[in-house]
This record gives C-alpha cells, sequence and structure tokens, in this order.
C-alpha cells in the first residue's frame, strides 16, 4: 500500500484516516466534494507534501476513473450519511451511495486498482435481533439512509463475485471524535455545554450504542487494507461495548463539569419505525483476521473529544443552537 485514493477525505472519518495514511508514508489522492469555493473541508488545514487534493463528484463516472488511476488502493468513504436528511432527500443518497459506489467499483475495475475497501455502517444492522452483532445478522433498511448503504455494500460485493474486484467492506460502529458533525449525539452535546447552555436539547437517551474513537476506526481500516483475507468478506470495527444515550451523555456532563439537565426536542426523535433501539458490535472477525484491537476506552476518547470542540476556534465552526439534520 503505497499509492492510495481516499474518497470522502474532507469529511469526518475521512480526514482523519487521510492523516493516518500520510503518517504510515503513504501517497494520499484525497478527494474532496467539488464546490465553487474550492474548499476543501476539513482538509483546509492538512499540509502534507505526500498528499494532493482534488475535488469532484463520485456520483460522474468519467470523474471516478480519473480519480483512481494509478493507485493501488482504495478507500471508499465519500457518502451521505446523515439519517433526518435522508427522510426528506431519498433520491439523493441513492444518487451519492449506490450509484456512487458503483462508479467506484466499475472505476477501480477498468483501472486494475489492487485493493478496494469500501465503508458501511452499523445502520445496516437496523434494531439488534442479537447481541453482540456480528457480520451475519440480517440488514434492516430502518431509514433510507440504510437502505442506500445496504445497496452500497450489495453492489460492490457484486462486483467481486462476478468479476473478482478486491473488494472490502469496512463496517465501523458508531464513531465519534474531533470534527464529528453535530448532527451526531456526542458533538451536539458537547457544542451546546461549551456553548453555556443549560438547558440541552436531545432525542431519545434509550438507545444504546456501541462508540469507536475516530483514531481507532482508522487504524481499522489501514489493518484491514493490509489483510489479504479479509477481501470478500464484510467486517465489523467494533468495541464490543454497550453504552446508552443517557450513560453517554452523563460522562459528557461529568468530564466537562457541567450542571445541565436534558430536555427532549421533538424534532430530534426518529420515526417510531425508524429509531435504532440497540448496537452492539461482535469484533471477533477483525481481531482474527489482524492485530488491530479498540485503543481508546469511551472516557479516553470523550476527553480527547471534548478538549478539542472545546477550543474556541473550532467550537467557531459549529452552530450549537440550531439542529443540524
Amino acid at each position: 500500500m503505497n499509492k492510495v485514493v481516499v474518497t470522502g477525505a474532507d469529511g469526518f472519518i475521512g480526514s482523519h484516516l487521510t492523516q493516518a495514511l500520510l503518517d504510515e508514508g503513504c501517497e494520499v489522492r484525497a478527494l474532496a466534494q467539488y464546490n465553487s469555493f474550492n474548499n476543501w473541508g476539513w482538509l483546509e488545514e492538512l499540509r502534507h507534501p505526500g498528499l494532493e487534493v482534488v475535488t469532484g463528484d463520485v456520483r460522474d463516472p468519467n470523474f471516478c476513473r480519473h480519480l483512481v488511476k494509478g493507485a493501488d488502493t482504495v478507500f471508499h468513504l465519500a457518502a451521505l450519511i446523515a439519517i433526518p436528511y435522508s427522510y426528506v432527500a431519498p433520491d439523493s443518497y441513492v444518487d451519492t451511495n449506490v450509484k456512487g459506489t458503483l462508479n467506484i467499483c466499475q472505476a477501480v475495475r477498468d483501472e486494475g486498482v489492487g485493493r478496494l475497501l469500501v465503508t458501511s455502517t452499523s445502520e445496516v444492522y437496523g434494531t439488534a435481533r442479537y447481541v453482540p452483532i456480528d457480520e451475519k445478522h440480517p440488514k434492516q433498511p430502518q431509514s433510507p439512509y440504510s437502505a442506500s448503504k445496504i445497496g452500497a455494500d450489495a453492489i460492490a460485493l457484486s462486483f467481486h463475485n462476478a468479476f473478482e474486484t478486491p473488494v472490502t467492506i469496512v463496517r465501523p460502529f458508531n464513531t465519534y471524535g474531533p470534527r464529528q458533525s453535530a448532527r451526531a449525539i456526542i458533538p451536539t452535546i458537547i457544542t451546546q455545554i461549551a456553548d453555556g447552555a443549560r438547558e440541552i436539547k436531545v432525542g431519545d437517551l434509550t438507545p444504546t450504542r456501541d462508540f469507536n474513537y475516530v483514531a481507532d476506526t482508522a487504524a481499522g481500516f489501514i489493518a484491514l487494507a493490509k489483510c489479504g483475507d479479509s477481501i470478500g468478506k464484510e467486517v465489523n470495527i467494533a468495541t464490543g461495548c454497550e453504552v446508552s444515550m443517557a450513560t453517554t451523555l452523563q460522562t459528557i456532563a461529568e468530564l466537562m463539569g457541567a450542571d445541565v439537565r436534558w430536555v427532549t426536542d421533538p424534532q430530534r426523535l426518529r420515526p417510531a419505525g425508524s429509531e435504532v433501539f440497540r448496537l452492539l458490535g461482535d469484533n471477533s472477525l477483525i481481531t482474527s483476521l489482524t492485530d488491530w484491537r479498540p485503543r481508546h476506552t469511551l472516557k479516553d476518547g470523550l476527553r480527547k473529544t471534548i478538549e478539542w470542540f472545546s477550543d474556541p476556534t473550532n467550537l467557531s465552526k459549529y452552530k450549537s443552537g440550531i439542529y443540524n439534520v
């Protein structure tokens, strides 16, 4: 693994993965979504001699072939990921997540790229039928977003089965950390507290999640890219630990020394049939294939996340008083 492409590199996980790959000594071609401002998202502050930033859109198949040309490994993270927005704009999710993945798969096949890692999500499992959730757990499309990711995973695996494209489906559970969008539960709580709010607006606090600190998620991607035995497989990146939203928020408040109370905001609630009430991942496959292990406890990761969001420069990039769909 030397010359790599990262799609969605301007986003939360993508920017951390890009930095980790550069630290590994890779040459990285990082895709930021094309815009007329030539803004590179979270890559704006990243400067490195091994980094080439390009702008474009995975919805264009011609661009995708140009993007992956000469690469030996492609990490495909570009996607629309906000669940609430998928309720109102599902076509966009099919275009970007399903067709975009198809375009990347076809480009990788056409250009003879040696490895393709496609990013999935634990949301494809829906509410757990059993725990811990292993890779054989049934897929349950409980939102248009999760349906689009199920479709994207199926497209990628079909290329492996039909054309022997060297695909691995990488399935992170709930990643958190610096740079995450405020639509997610951990940053929305931290930013509200950091901005001085005493009443913290939240959605349903009963669901449980398996939280991965972002550096551990990035390390999981790299470990799987180095593992030939992961080709053709769907692989969870999970801690194997389960925590409720309520406990997570209480922990954040304690770490920030905040005396606050929680207020349910109806617009932050998912439709009843769409809420995923329990996620607890089985990481036995990735730990059997690689030497990857989660390195951060939840408190360790939350401390680092709080420190980053509490920096006024970083906090100013967020609008804590506005619900981010």
